[in-house]
Formats: structure tokens, sequence, C-alpha cells
């Protein structure tokens, strides 16, 4: 319940937030934005829906999209919350990046959608209201399903601005993650960013076919997507760990005054395991945490079949970090539990 009403709360704060104009004089030659049929000005905020169309297929993506213009040219760093609907975190952090930052002190634009799957959000839903999961979806078709149309629009601005794109996760289906940085090391500009954010967990991956991420570094744009937490949860921790992280990213690229804050060298993670539930399956108990070092063949966990009384005791493959676990819960077989990386 409490869930409910918080993200209740955002969304009126969303909603009903008002557009707000720098008063600092802009650097001559630093002009106005144009997007989704709006102008920015320097020095300004400004707040808009993002509709797909007049239709009852567009009112699916009626959505806020919030548009920073700072005063001093920059780069334009492009934030995505939500695309998941029910990985909750990651509104909140796009929220608190956005209300936090000075049109007046920023270099640069910042354009966010903190809540892309808003169907999702408003109901709780990992998915879209046509059952498809959006991040499998990317960059779209202008004539394919729900999920390719509310892609391919966002996709397409994404790719005409963004010169650099955060996406904000959390884990999926009652597991939480470590707070951590996927993105293909390979490309360098992505992994500057993903050491740049600083939560000292980076992933290797580009992302499976359709994933934004994937997308976004298929058309030259740098891109990472931060995990952390569970869904369906406000972890404060989790969101305090990912707005430190957007704003270390923003002083990298120069948006901000001042320096990234201090943080220990990344750990490097470029193979990972899931241990999955391999017997009847039933009632999941673990007392590990995401972030311990295991060793193989440690107890992680067990799970009990309430009706056999028997109990399958979990055990760690091999050595690694647990970079991501099962909540308590009944598992069927086969259910991943733990994420371990190395």
């Amino acid at each position: 319940m409490r869930n409910v009403v918080r993200v209740a709360l955002i969304l009126v704060t969303i909603l009903l937030a008002p557009v707000h104009a720098g008063v600092a004089a802009a650097t001559p030659n630093w002009g106005v934005m144009e997007i989704l049929g709006r102008s920015v000005s320097p020095g300004e905020t400004v707040r808009m829906p993002f509709l797909l169309g007049t239709s009852f297929v567009g009112n699916f993506l009626d959505t806020l999209v919030v548009v920073v213009r700072g005063v001093r040219p920059g780069p334009t760093l492009c934030i995505t919350g939500g695309i998941h609907g029910d990985e909750i975190n990651g509104v909140e952090i796009a929220h608190r990046i956005y209300s936090g930052v000075s049109a007046r002190q920023l270099a640069g634009t910042l354009l966010v959608v903190p809540a892309v799957n808003v169907h999702g959000f408003r109901t709780g839903s990992r998915y879209l209201a046509d059952r498809r999961d959006l991040n499998r979806s990317f960059p779209g078709s202008a004539t394919g399903s729900h999920a390719d149309l509310i892609a391919n629009a966002l996709f397409t601005e994404l790719r005409q601005h963004c010169e650099a794109l955060l996406d904000l996760h959390t884990g999926s289906n009652s597991r939480t993650n470590l707070p951590q940085i996927r993105t293909d090391l390979s490309n360098p500009r992505a992994l500057e960013l993903a050491k740049a954010f600083g939560v000292g967990v980076v992933l290797d991956g580009k992302g499976p076919a359709g994933n934004l991420r994937r997308a976004a570094l298929d058309a030259g744009i740098p891109a990472v997507l931060f995990e952390a937490g569970e869904p369906l949860r406000f972890d404060e921790t989790d969101i305090q760990a990912g707005v430190m992280g957007v704003r270390n990213v923003m002083a990298f690229l120069g948006m901000l005054p001042g320096s990234p804050v201090a943080v220990p060298a990344s750990r490097v993670i470029r193979r990972t395991t899931w241990v999955r539930a391999t017997g009847a399956g039933g009632i999941f108990l673990s007392d590990r945490k995401p972030g311990e070092s295991v060793r193989a063949g440690e107890t992680l966990g067990t799970v009990t079949d309430p009706i056999t009384e028997t109990t399958e005791v979990v055990r760690a493959p091999r050595d690694g970090l647990l970079i991501g676990m099962a909540v308590p819960q009944v598992v069927l077989t086969g259910y991943a539990l733990f994420h371990i990386g190395n």
C-alpha cells in the first residue's frame, strides 16, 4: 500500500510540476532546441507530454518529457526510466535528477523521460498493455505492434538529440540486484560513462536484441544501463546510489561544475552464471545479500517442498561476486535464484 501511495504522489508531482524559466544570460550562439514541437531556450526547463498521437494507441505514450536547457554549450544527456513499469527506483532517480538541476548552472542539455512505460508504471506492471516487453522492441517500427510504435516514437527522438544515454532499471520478477552498470566494454565512449558513473561494478554486454542500450550503441550513441534493487519497491540506498552516479556522469561530461565524487575503481565482470532451482520447487529462503563474495560449494540458500518435506540445498557452482538474487518466495523448478559474476 505504501508503494502505491508513493507512486501516486510521484505521478501527481510529475504531472503538476510547473515550468521554470532560468534568468541567467545564455552564452552567445547557444540557441533554441526544438523537440516534440516545442522550443526550449537556453536557461529554460520545460515539462511536456510525449504523445504518440491523438488516438487510442497514442494515449499509451502520454508520458512526461523534461528538457533542461543549460545557459552554456555542452552535450545532450538523455535519461530514461520505467521502460519496465514495475522498476520504480529508476523513475524516482530520474525525478530527483531533473528536479534538482538548475538550468542556470547547467552546460548542455538534460533530456529526461522518467516513466517511459507510463501504463506499466501506473498499474505496477513490467509490461505494456499488450503484454509485450518494451525493452525487446527497440528501435521499433512505425508500422508494427503497439510496442513497436512506442519504441519507434521514443527512439526517433533519442537518436535525433542524444549524445549519451543512461537507462535506469532494477532487478526483475521478484529479484534484487547489486547496483551495477551494464554496457559494451569494447565501446570506449560507453566504457568511460560506465566508469564515471562510479557504482563499482561494471558488467560487459550490449544486451539482447531489442534492448534500448543495444539499439543506442548500434546507432553510435554511448549508452549504459544502471540496475539496482528490486521491482515494485523504493529503496533509498539504491536511489541515492543512482542519483550520485548520474550526477557523476554529468560532472564527467562537463555539464555540472566540480568533479565527480571520488569512487573506488570499477570491478569489471565479463562472465556471469545463473544458479537455478533444480528440485521440485517450493519455499525459497536465503540469508545471503547482493555484493557478497561466494566460494564454490558454499550454501547460498534452500528450497523446501512443503508437501514432501524434502529440501534442496542451493550451492555456489564457482567463486564469484553475488550481483543479484531472488528474494524469499515460492519458486518452481528452473527459477533463477542467484546471479554470480567474476
